[in-house]
């Protein structure tokens, strides 16, 4: 009821985004203590969780609702074509491939087959985004929802990941996420519905 089916649990919380990779790719500043980390993190969301990998997750889950295998093969070049999720090319393809091939016993779903056939001679990333709008529309996860997963999962993961080599005590971590995740519902409404309304970050 409302919860996340397990794949999309486990492709929500893949950990493909990492602090050290992320800040470089944005030109962010170094993440050297709280304050830092949460700018780095507020940065993250305003230049790629929002712009990029929420509405690549809404567009793949549209053509997998659908059954648009081609579209969505469109899709996948048009993100290698351009756009800051190239900086993390490889992690997002090796963790999208991963849950891709978890799909596959899924024959009746004609779009799952027809991506991995695509992935696997070469003309398809299979971007782990994708992957998950497309497993949430195989499994009939209501979009909102996991979008909102999504956004949560890796706002809390880059957070988490930081928190131990800065030595962020408990109580600085949970504000962290709970400034972070300000936000997320606004950002995921302007993905859903781009006239909704933009993505704001509370300082």
């Amino acid at each position: 009821m409302g919860d996340p089916h397990p794949l999309v649990e486990r492709i929500g919380s893949s950990g493909v985004l990492a602090v050290l990779p992320v800040a470089e790719a944005l030109g962010a500043e170094p993440v050297k203590d709280a304050a830092s980390l949460a700018r780095f993190v507020a940065g993250y969301q305003r230049a790629l969780l929002a712009p990029e990998e929420l509405p690549a997750i809404v567009r793949a889950w549209g053509h997998g609702s659908r059954g648009e295998w081609r579209e969505l093969l469109a899709l996948d070049r048009e993100l290698a074509a351009g756009g800051r999720l190239g900086n993390f090319a490889a992690a997002s393809r090796t963790v999208g491939r991963s849950q891709l091939r978890r799909l596959l016993p899924l024959r009746d779903a004609r779009v799952v087959r027809r991506y991995w056939e695509a992935a696997e001679a070469g003309e398809a990333a299979a971007w782990h985004v994708l992957v998950y709008g497309l497993a949430l529309a195989v499994f009939s996860v209501p979009l909102r929802p996991g979008l909102l997963h999504y956004a949560q999962q890796t706002t809390t993961g880059l957070i988490a990941s930081a928190a131990g080599p800065l030595r962020l005590d408990e109580g600085v971590q949970t504000r962290l996420i709970v400034d972070a995740s300000a936000g997320i519902p606004a950002a995921v409404a302007g993905a859903i519905s781009p006239s909704a309304g933009g993505f704001t970050v509370v300082p």
